[in-house]
């Protein structure tokens, strides 16, 4: 009987083990898979302000979406931001958003997920959404063999310790938006305008340079199903 007992408990353990708890203990009920928009190439001020917008309006019952395209070149700077970054001047337009960070940019070849979910629905805090999205990369490199890695306080994905993929998210009322941004086939000039992200020096590289020969919209495809397995 107390072997039975055991048993039973230890399959109760094992069931709520495999759902994620609330702070108060009970089973939360999984969220369902994002909604998934292809945006092409997109102008990046109306699609920030979209983002905006889809947020502020959202609900309780909204579903989350995940928002795959590229920008036209456009070098974006963080809320805390420092202009001197930006080290000459340039044709590329600059605009000063609400992410976090600081510069990065933008251009074709270079696929960018957006991500517009409801942490407090899905019990997720920032710092495993950002750990999440960073695996989800790491993942999607490891199954084109390339060894791509995390740094300590310097959020984002490298190989060979250049950035291939930089993360910038807003929270507002519990929901985010931005995402990632993730180098494929683009021209890497401009970044040399720049400290990426803030630091002199760092270099970048793309999924060309290391061997994948894949074009955008299947390492796009492939990046959002990551994204969908680690959220």
């Amino acid at each position: 009987m107390n072997q039975a007992r055991g048993d039973k408990q230890g399959h109760r353990r094992e069931a709520i083990g495999n759902r994620r708890l609330s702070l108060r203990g009970f089973p939360i009920a999984p969220c369902p898979l994002p909604v998934v928009k292809r945006l092409g190439l997109a102008e990046y001020l109306p699609t920030w302000q979209a983002m905006q917008a889809f947020t502020a309006a959202r609900g309780p019952q909204t579903p989350d979406e995940l928002w795959l395209l590229q920008h036209p070149p456009v070098y974006t700077l963080g809320l805390a931001g420092k202009p001197e970054h930006l080290l000459r001047a340039s044709e590329i337009p600059v605009v000063k958003i609400d992410r976090g960070g600081q510069i990065t940019y933008h251009g074709p070849g270079q696929v960018i997920a957006y991500l517009l979910l409801d942490l407090k629905r899905r019990g997720m805090g920032v710092r495993e959404l950002v750990g999440r999205m960073e695996q989800a990369v790491i993942g999607l490199l490891a199954e084109y063999g390339v060894k791509a890695e995390r740094r300590d306080k310097a959020p984002g994905v490298y190989v060979g310790g250049a950035k291939i993929a930089a993360l910038g998210l807003r929270i507002k009322n519990g929901c985010c938006y931005h995402g990632l941004s993730m180098n494929v086939d683009m021209d890497l000039s401009p970044f040399a305008a720049i400290n990426p992200c803030g630091y002199e020096g760092l270099a970048v590289t793309q999924c060309r340079d290391a061997g994948v020969t894949d074009n955008l919209e299947a390492v796009g495809d492939k990046l959002i199903e990551k994204l969908k397995q680690n959220l």
